[in-house]
């Protein structure tokens, strides 16, 4: 085909083609994909519409397309993501960072004051324990994970957001926590019911770990694992916070009242609204 393919060009037939495979937002992340091609940022693009793209640029583009529209995530392809207005390395064995998960970090903070000491529970790429230590500077910071492979992006992310020295990392289970007293304990446990991770979206259901999205028959097995486990590790009172699916505030509330550890119970909602953040802290 003899036709310039002009960055305007491009981004045109790639948002159509993404769109077409069933891509959210495929606007979005034809210009994100073309961007990182280019190494312009999207003003960039505006900036430069009119400009060809060389035979390595298509074709380095094009095979990118083609994997965004086999579903895998844009983070996956593009190696990183952002949460907390930081830099993450992401892969295949943790969970993608996500801006719900910012309430999360936002209630800790609220509850974190001089050098407290903060265990995040299956810390994945890091994103909280990363955030919380690059915002507490004299607090220290345990992240665990069962997952090796976890455990190794976790401290890449921590190395290059100049917190390294500040944030161990240890393996463990989150049915027998390691060390402690925790001042805070923070935790963004699997909560999918086992029974609809089959429907989740093809970007999640087929590219994100399995470990860190199913939590057992009603989606509250962790919970149930990890109320009890965290009440030996807490300082008097401690905190524990949770992140929760849609629609489980109410029931993981209950579990946290039902322990007979946990009072000054709560729930906060994230941006769009949804209760996503309970937690309580101990007498």
């Amino acid at each position: 085909m003899a036709d310039t393919w002009t960055v305007l060009k491009v981004l045109q037939w790639t948002a159509d083609y993404l769109s077409q495979k069933g891509v959210e937002n495929g606007r979005r992340d034809a210009e994100l994909l073309l961007s990182a091609t280019l190494d312009l940022d999207r003003v960039g693009l505006y900036l430069n519409y009119d400009r060809p793209l060389t035979p390595a640029e298509l074709a380095a583009f094009r095979e990118w397309v083609g994997r965004r529209a086999r579903r895998e995530p844009l983070q996956h392809i593009l190696g990183r993501t952002e949460f907390w207005s930081l830099s993450f390395v992401v892969t295949p064995a943790v969970l993608i960072p996500r801006g719900d998960t910012e309430s999360l970090v936002e209630e800790a903070l609220k509850r974190a004051a001089g050098p407290c000491s903060i265990l995040d529970v299956g810390t994945g790429s890091g994103a909280i324990a990363v955030a919380l230590a690059h915002e507490l500077p004299a607090a220290t910071v345990t992240a665990m994970d069962v997952s090796t492979e976890a455990l190794a992006v976790a401290a890449e992310n921590a190395r290059s957001n100049g917190v390294e020295g500040r944030v161990r990392f240890l393996q463990a289970d989150m049915g027998a926590l390691p060390g402690g007293p925790y001042d805070l304990i923070v935790a963004n446990p699997p909560y999918v019911p086992e029974g609809e991770v089959a429907e989740l979206m093809p970007e999640v259901r087929d590219f994100e770990p399995h470990l860190a999205l199913s939590g057992g028959r009603d989606g509250l097995d962790c919970y149930r694992r990890l109320l009890p486990a965290a009440v030996a590790c807490l300082s008097p009172g401690g905190w524990l916070l949770l992140e929760v699916g849609c629609g489980q505030a109410p029931q993981v509330l209950e579990l946290l009242a039902a322990s007979g550890y946990y009072h000054d119970l709560f729930s906060a909602r994230d941006l769009s609204g949804i209760e996503r953040v309970v937690g309580g802290r101990i007498t």
